[in-house]
């Protein structure tokens, strides 16, 4: 390809790009594709010949596209964004086409120049205080962009432990025959339980410990209970060094308590971190700055302008209070490397893992100059006025909950009622492709988060996704009989969720749920909520296990789009009727039949125990039977039994639809410690 086919192939290539970015929208968010998929559309050795570029580019649109998913569309509101811009853009051609490798000030002098005249831009821009900046009164201070937020993290990490291990050589006056790693082993890590997973890789890396502290109800770190942690760990002589604050948790958008964190960590003389990948973007607007009280206490600040600030992957913001303690950690200097400007210009080689870097700066001067504070503060203001029209419309509708108030651009919620429910909600959204989330856990709850993430979404696009949020929601609702929502609620239920080590469930096709009493006695009780759960010391622990519910195909509510092929798939697995792969999970026994149910794929008694479906389901044990409690209002009105069978300390509770019961029995099974002719672990 000579220049002036690069000319015109050029033009091809933005008139491309120009028409995916504005059309983006019509296309299907989330692919629907699996994994493996390009082997065949790509032959398996290189070609010896050249080919020709209009074969090379068709093959774009025929085998890249067909497995993006489409993070610029306005229906992506999986993760946080990861935004681009076509300033920025033009940006990355530009550097691209210099293709510098700008690792010190002599090996392109621009590419320095104009990070560190960016950086001071930046760091003014957000809010950060004069001791980060390179133009500061001390000349300490400065910022490096990075390739990632995880990289910045594991290199201020690198630079505290370097700090750390030098600290503890002079207190304790160690001699040279302690090594570094002897020290380095002592050495604690502290983060909330709400931290990104990079903290937690970055320990593993760097060869230290890691704490993670509980949040408090706000999620957020508070620095009564990091002190409590520090003061443990002291004791224990173990040597704190380092604490991660996070501004925007990836789960609920949470914040850290960064002024309190920051006075402990000023006391105790501990490295203070700050990461703000995705919220830093925020801070451009002075209303969201509260959250940054405290920073000057901070040694180390990063965030994404590649997130939410339209420039694109990859750039990282990393300032540091103290360049010296980078410098040293990292500086290596061989003779091919030095130049005649060493000491009067920055070399960003030693603020970084990596040698060699890319002229970043382009594309972020390129946004700020093209946007100006104005108008990217206004971007951010438009993704958290979306996001908040988004929570009101959840509002509207009974079937949903919000556990964590709207935060910034993102909104989590979920569907009221067990995990598994909105698990399910979840599953058929993405299978659409129409839209993209993914969930999260909260002290247990099972939520979806849904971010504002593109610049082209509009008001209309969050009507669309609710629409189909909403009508999702109900179609998943709709799965289940009043009776078994009514039973999901019941305290009992949430004692079998909580320990299914010594609580038994059995789910009924009939759309009729069941719970089985691991029972000390010969009896149970019940009252106007339904069924009393008590816990028996009499049973092995074992693992957890997934708990089913299949539905009648005959059954009026399940139908058409709400449970296709006739099944209603929970917990994320889709068993139809009659699948025969899902016999051999060994979690849930079941069989699918009519007129009777065997336990353990095709064995038709276990122990002992025999289950029979005839006009009602009835669990029999040597003949032995006690218990009737009558539930009114059950499926299609019609009166249904309960009936109890016991032996020994087990006892069963199955509910059947009355007289017309066919279909599948799941059967969560139990151990029994005194009792053998009981239902035994596979």
């Amino acid at each position: 390809m000579d220049a002036l086919e690069y000319q015109r192939r050029g033009k091809e290539v933005v008139d491309f790009i120009v028409e995916y970015l504005t059309t983006i929208r019509t296309r299907r968010t989330f692919p629907d594709v699996q994994p493996g998929y390009m082997k065949r559309l790509v032959p398996d050795v290189a070609p010896q010949e050249g080919e020709k570029w209009e074969d090379i580019f068709k093959d774009v649109e025929r085998v890249i596209l067909p497995g993006v998913t489409h993070w610029q569309s306005p229906h992506m509101h999986a993760y946080f964004p990861a935004l681009n811009s076509f300033p920025s853009l033009l940006g990355d051609m530009v550097a691209d086409a210099i293709s510098c490798l700008g690792f010190t000030w002599a090996s392109s002098p621009a590419c320095t120049e104009l990070e560190i005249i960016v950086m001071d831009w930046l760091g003014a821009m957000i809010g950060l205080p004069p001791c980060f900046m390179h133009r500061n009164e001390n000349g300490k201070g400065g910022g490096v962009l990075q390739g990632t937020l995880s990289e910045a993290t594991l290199v201020a990490i690198f630079a505290a432990r370097y700090r750390a291990i030098n600290r503890e050589r002079e207190r304790e006056n160690l001699s040279d025959d302690i090594s570094d790693g002897a020290i380095c082993s002592r050495l604690v890590v502290y983060c909330s339980d709400q931290a990104h997973s990079s903290v937690e890789k970055n320990a593993l890396i760097s060869l230290v410990k890691l704490r993670r502290i509980q949040s408090d109800e706000r999620y957020s770190l508070r620095g009564t209970t990091l002190r409590k942690a520090i003061d443990e760990d002291e004791k224990k002589g173990l040597i704190p060094f380092f604490v991660c604050a996070t501004l925007g948790t990836t789960g609920v958008c949470a914040f850290d308590n960064l002024d309190e964190i920051g006075e402990v960590c000023k006391e105790k003389k501990l490295w203070l971190h700050v990461d703000a990948a995705y919220a830093g973007t925020a801070f451009l607007c002075p209303e969201y700055r509260t959250h940054l009280h405290g920073v000057d206490k901070a040694d180390t600040f990063a965030f994404n302008p590649s997130k939410w600030m339209m420039v694109h992957f990859d750039c990282t913001a990393l300032w540091v209070k103290d360049r010296e303690v980078l410098e040293k950690t990292f500086c290596v200097n061989p003779l091919y490397l030095k130049h005649e400007k060493q000491g009067m210009a920055v070399d960003f080689m030693n603020w970084q893992i990596p040698l060699s870097r890319r002229f970043r700066a382009i594309k972020l001067w390129f946004v700020i100059r093209s946007f100006g504070i104005k108008g990217l503060q206004e971007h951010v203001r438009k993704g958290v006025r979306l996001a908040k029209y988004f929570e009101s419309l959840l509002r509207t509708e009974p079937i949903f909950e919000i556990p964590v108030e709207c935060n910034l651009s993102l909104v989590v919620f979920r569907l009221k009622g067990k995990n598994f429910l909105t698990e399910e909600l979840l599953r058929r959204l993405n299978a659409t492709g129409k839209l993209y989330v993914v969930p999260a856990a909260i002290n247990g709850l099972y939520v979806i988060r849904f971010s504002v993430t593109s610049f082209y979404t509009t008001e209309e696009d969050i009507q669309k996704d609710w629409r189909l949020i909403c009508s999702m929601g109900n179609a998943v609702m709709r799965c289940l009989s009043p009776l078994r929502r009514r039973i999901a609620s019941w305290p009992a239920a949430a004692a079998f969720e909580a320990r299914p080590d010594v609580y038994m469930a059995l789910y009924t096709e009939s759309k009729m749920a069941a719970l089985a009493i691991p029972d000390e006695a010969d009896g149970y009780s019940s009252d106007t909520d339904g069924i009393d759960l008590r816990k028996s010391p009499s049973l092995y622990p074992r693992k957890p296990f997934s708990v089913q519910e299949k539905l009648s195909p005959e059954s009026e509510e399940n139908s058409g789009e709400d449970c296709p092929n006739g099944a209603c798939m929970m917990n994320g697995r889709s068993n139809g009727l009659g699948d025969e792969d899902n016999k051999s999970q060994d979690d849930v026994f079941y069989h699918p039949t009519k007129g009777s149910v065997s336990l353990g794929g095709s064995m038709p008694q276990l122990n002992g125990l025999s289950v029979e479906v005839t006009k009602s389901v009835v669990v029999q044990n040597n003949e032995k039977k006690m218990g009737l409690y009558d539930i009114q209002n059950g499926l299609d009105d019609k009166p249904t039994q309960v009936s109890i069978a016991s032996r020994g300390r087990f006892g069963a509770l199955s509910v059947a639809k009355e007289s017309t019961y066919t279909g599948v029995v799941n059967i969560c099974h139990c151990s029994a410690k005194e009792d053998t002719n009981t239902l035994e672990e596979n």
